[in-house]
């Protein structure tokens, strides 16, 4: 099942293991469980510290397509029900080798407040094979369940479990369950399900239990191209810097085909994120991820409060914290998140095969969506507010011969109507006509472009009515000393390589900035 050059690369990856790790099989029988088997076989094939059983758990394991790690003999609270191939391999490839010994790269502070959890937590995880965002959440609280022995994580594939999602009323991935109750849908990452458990369990912050960090020259808030940029030309110019990153990539982690990059013709965004990523590592910079900032005191010397209950001082603050996907803002959408409303086609699609689906936004990311998911859904009807789309005419071209999109424009979504729990149809209004029409469907896509990360700001830099951070020429907001670049400011054309360069331009005006204010207290 394997290929030769995947098995070649975990031969690699597990050289080092220090822990003998089993695949331990639940017995019994499934139409799958020979290629399961086959699976797990396979992979425990590129080392001698990695072997399979297939046992009797009492219980503990859901089916005989389940299995779970054991590390030297005692279970570690990892858990896949299902073959975790596709977007899940990796999951189950890191879930050995952090099982086998190899470090986990997580900040202290969220190790912190992890190891502090004291009642037992179980997570459920349904994924989908072709969900790219499903894989982030797995492996978190994978790593959750290494750090603490009180907490378990399952991942399952609702694709091989459809009377568990029926029963959970799961209509889209990921969907965390946390001891048998809804805990998160849709797309969340570390830093979210990190948010939920502090709400949760107060007592776990970490507040006064870090070591607080030394003054910084420069303070990179976002992880994505504009940040990445930013902290690399910092520590270029030999600074004292600190990047902040509640999820390392930004947006462009979950950008599939990347071709306009000059230079790279074709890339993903997991492969770009990975190669910003190594280049990062080249250079002493403090990372703090999987946080989120939570409040800017201004001054001379600007003091960054951390979810975690960190605070960071440092003399000047480059803001690049991107943009996340824009809300319709009409009745039923946020409410019905996860049961026939969703903003990803490519984690939710799957869940709509054979179904009557809608895609918001006539742009190039609703048009990629509707194609995406024609060749899923039996129809898709693709709503644009405004008389013309904005898409590329090469999309549009190849929308238009697709039997099944419907592309109506001019028109306005008025409210999204569910029953018993689940969507049934759309309702929107023609715009010339005057005409309230009702559109009976099961699932509504909202793809109208990106909305600022800016809430944390208000008070702290001039923002624009949508919430754009306002910068001049060189990346200056109208506070001193504090920088913005990228999809959260003012300037046009929201694209990874402006990002970029807009990026270093703000690390080279905080340069200057530091140069001439030379009387402000030097970071140590």
């Amino acid at each position: 099942m394997l290929t030769k050059e995947i098995k070649e690369a975990l031969m690699g990856y597990t050289a080092n293991m220090q822990n003998n790790i089993t695949f331990v099989v639940q017995t019994g029988e499934h139409s799958k469980r020979a290629e399961l088997l086959s699976f797990l076989k396979d992979f425990a094939k590129v080392s001698d510290k990695i072997s399979v059983e297939q046992r009797d758990t009492g219980g503990r394991l859901r089916s005989p397509l389940s299995f779970m790690l054991e590390v030297d003999g005692e279970p570690n609270g990892i858990q896949f029900s299902g073959i975790p191939g596709g977007h899940e391999f990796n999951s189950l490839v890191l879930a050995v080798l952090h099982s086998s010994g190899t470090p986990l790269k997580l900040d202290d502070s969220l190790k912190s407040i992890i190891t502090n959890i004291q009642v037992p937590l179980k997570f459920e995880v349904f994924v989908s094979l072709s969900c790219h965002n499903c894989p982030d959440v797995v492996q978190a609280v994978n790593q959750f369940a290494s750090i603490n022995p009180g907490i378990s994580a399952e991942m399952i594939d609702g694709g091989v479990y459809p009377e568990l999602v029926e029963a959970n009323e799961i209509q889209g991935v990921p969907t965390v369950l946390l001891n048998g109750e809804v805990f998160a849908n849709g797309k969340v990452d570390t830093a979210q399900l990190v948010d939920k458990l502090i709400q949760k369990y107060p007592a776990i912050s970490s507040s006064g239990m870090h070591q607080e960090l030394p003054l910084q020259d420069v303070t990179v808030i976002g992880g994505g191209p504009a940040g990445v940029s930013s902290a690399i030309y910092a520590a270029r110019k030999g600074l004292k810097v600190t990047m902040i990153a509640d999820r390392f990539g930004g947006q462009v982690k979950d950008t599939m085909d990347i071709e306009n990059l000059v230079s790279t013709p074709r890339t993903t965004g997991p492969e770009l994120v990975s190669a910003m990523q190594a280049h990062l590592d080249d250079y002493e910079i403090t990372r703090k991820e999987h946080f989120h900032v939570v409040k800017v005191e201004k001054g001379d010397i600007k003091t960054i409060h951390l979810s975690s209950g960190e605070k960071i001082k440092t003399r000047t603050m480059i803001i690049a914290t991107g943009a996340k996907w824009r809300e319709l803002g009409v009745p039923g959408e946020r409410e019905n998140i996860g049961k026939g409303v969703a903003y990803c086609p490519h984690c939710d699609g799957p869940f709509y095969k054979g179904k009557d689906v809608a895609v918001i936004g006539g742009g190039n990311s609703g048009i990629e969506a509707a194609l995406d998911l024609a060749g899923i859904a039996r129809t898709v009807t693709v709503f644009e507010f405004m008389p013309e789309l904005k898409a590329d005419q090469v999309l549009v071209d190849q929308a238009q011969q697709r039997d099944n999109i419907t592309i109506l424009k001019n028109v306005a979504t008025r409210q999204i109507i569910a029953d018993n729990g689940k969507v049934n149809s759309l309702e929107y209004q023609d715009r010339e006509s005057g005409e309230v029409i009702s559109k009976n469907l099961e699932g509504v896509f909202v793809q109208i472009g990106l909305l600022p990360n800016s809430g944390f700001l208000e008070g702290v830099v001039e923002l624009t009515q949508y919430g754009e951070v306002v910068i001049d020429e060189r990346g200056q907001t109208s506070e001193a000393g504090i920088f913005a670049c990228g999809d959260v400011t003012t300037v046009p054309y929201k694209q990874i390589i402006v990002a970029m360069g807009e990026g270093a331009k703000a690390s080279l005006a905080a340069f200057d900035y530091l140069m001439m204010n030379s009387d402000i207290k030097q970071a140590a």
